[in-house]
């Protein structure tokens, strides 16, 4: 592994680690919902609309894990937190393995 491999890889395990700060400082500050997290009604209420292609587009995706955590609505923090780094690894490892298989790819239809 190069040295800007191994820099890659230490700051993608630091933005997972730190991934948790949207969720501790709202929580912390009394701000709702984890930033950039907003959906539709939440929206509304901060700004007095919801643009149209979000209104649209609000639905199409339901994700597999909402909110990031396994425990459910009425989950300690510590688990949330832990959730959330455990999702931003799961992240890095599924897009890491996306992008080695595309290449395996490119470079088998080059040789």
């Amino acid at each position: 592994m190069t040295r800007f491999q191994k820099k890659l890889w230490l700051g993608l395990l630091g933005m997972a680690l730190l991934s948790p700060l949207g969720l501790v400082l709202p929580a912390r500050f009394g701000a709702g919902d984890a930033w950039g997290e907003w959906g539709p009604d939440a929206l509304e209420e901060f700004l007095g609309y919801v643009p149209a292609g979000l209104r649209q587009y609000a639905n199409l995706w339901q994700a597999p894990i909402p909110d990031y955590h396994l425990g459910g609505e009425q989950t300690s923090l510590s688990l949330e937190l832990a959730s959330y780094i455990a999702s931003g690894l799961v992240g890095i490892a599924a897009a890491g393995l996306a992008v080695y298989g595309i290449s395996r790819l490119l470079v088998r239809r080059e040789h």
